[in-house]
């Protein structure tokens, strides 16, 4: 077949675009990022990924490329930025939008333009196919529009790419079976192939299950932390019963899955989204929790330095570098909020500042703070145990193996 263009080099595009190239497929990666394009072509990955520098040497020896102009060819997968709007929770798709037209612009006659980027249920029949329509194109004869919603989460990505299932989405089951064998050149995993409307719900419904069960183990602590009883050992027996299996409780959701996806459902059926809105607002009020356990330990401790307390982690999980909508940087909104300036920040795999009091250096952070709030729960921080016994600790992760240190 001609060759693939993927849209959009980020956390998504770039592992995919990697993977088709690994299995001998001709791709061109598209950005208009000058500097991502710039790096990638220098051979330098532009974020930090379990088995993705191997994955990345081994597609630079196949055909890929790199660049800011699209292609002309007969294949697009588009893995473009889908944010969205905070005041209506409505998906903002502009960038799926400016995408679509820029392959237009060059695309091959019965062309086919696959969206991977996750959009809320009934987008491409809102707002792509008439976006398609009014230039003129024949859907289904000029282009052929389909929806792979991705399923791959940081941190283990190359990993899910090949092992998790997918879905596939299209008009015409027939093309849809053409593009599950191009995905199944690299994914070892059932292909579902559907409706797209389907497709956009099925994706969206799996980050909400997972919001909803992620506030029920949120709600459990703070009930939990009202009586002074311990959530984790609840939680453990609990779970000992063949048909339960509550999650663990943390200082709230982020990336751009869980933290974001529900609010689309929340946008477009206000009057019944119900459990879901609850949901949001619990795992949303979460950061504003720890801000009230710190308050508790300094005012027990006799600390009235807001300076003198250090969040270790940035990222919204563990062993990534992916900041997006990171409890962490909430928690900070919230001390902003208040006028609370001057807390210490550290997280050892953010290569660069991107907040004020950010240290780069684990010790020298230590050094200057009292009370530490363990927001992430990277390896760097359980290997480094022994560097934090002499602290008040807040541990928001359940990960500390020493007593004494105070929970979410």
């Amino acid at each position: 077949m001609s060759k693939i263009n993927i849209v959009g080099l980020g956390y998504i595009g770039l592992p995919t675009a990697l993977m088709f190239a690994k299995s001998g497929i001709k791709v061109v990666g598209t950005d208009y990022n000058t500097n991502l394009v710039h790096s990638l072509n220098a051979g330098k990955l532009t974020f930090e990924e379990i088995g993705l520098e191997d994955l990345f040497q081994e597609a630079l020896t196949n055909e890929i490329e790199f660049s800011t102009e699209y292609q002309k060819t007969h294949t697009y997968i588009l893995a473009v930025p889908t944010p969205y709007i905070k005041e209506s929770k409505k998906l903002d798709p502009k960038y799926v939008i400016s995408a679509v037209n820029s392959v237009l612009d060059v695309c091959e006659k019965g062309a086919v333009i696959i969206i991977e980027s996750t959009i809320s249920p009934g987008t491409i029949d809102k707002f792509i196919r008439p976006e398609i329509q009014k230039r003129g194109y024949v859907i289904g004869e000029d282009v052929h529009l389909l929806h792979a919603p991705e399923r791959i989460i940081p941190g283990n990505m190359i990993y899910e790419l090949e092992h998790n299932s997918r879905t596939i989405g299209s008009d015409n089951l027939e093309i849809g079976e053409k593009i599950k064998g191009l995905y199944s050149n690299f994914c070892k995993a059932e292909i579902v192939v559907t409706d797209i409307r389907s497709a956009e719900m099925s994706k969206v419904v799996e980050n909400t299950y997972r919001d909803i069960n992620i506030a029920f183990a949120n709600e459990l602590a703070k009930i939990c932390r009202t009586d002074n009883m311990n959530v984790y050992e609840i939680i453990r027996i609990a779970n000992m019963h063949p048909r339960v299996n509550i999650l663990q409780p943390g200082p709230g959701v982020g990336g751009h899955c869980i933290s974001v996806d529900p609010w689309f459902l929340v946008g477009d059926y206000p009057d019944l989204t119900n459990m879901i809105l609850t949901a949001r607002k619990t795992n949303d009020s979460m950061p504003g929790h720890v801000l009230g356990r710190i308050r508790d330990i300094m005012r027990e401790h006799g600390i009235k330095d807001i300076s003198k307390v250090g969040l270790y982690g940035l990222a919204y999980k563990e062993n990534v570098d992916d900041t997006r909508e990171s409890p962490t940087l909430q928690l900070l909104d919230r001390m902003d909020e208040h006028l609370a300036f001057g807390v210490k920040v550290f997280d050892p795999l953010i290569k660069s500042r991107i907040v004020d009091h950010q240290f780069m250096n684990f010790e020298d952070f230590l050094n200057e703070i009292e009370i530490l709030v363990v927001m992430v729960g990277h390896n760097h921080i359980k290997e480094n145990m022994d560097l934090i016994k002499g602290k008040l600790v807040l541990d928001t992760k359940n990960i500390c193996t020493f007593e004494g240190s105070y929970k979410i």
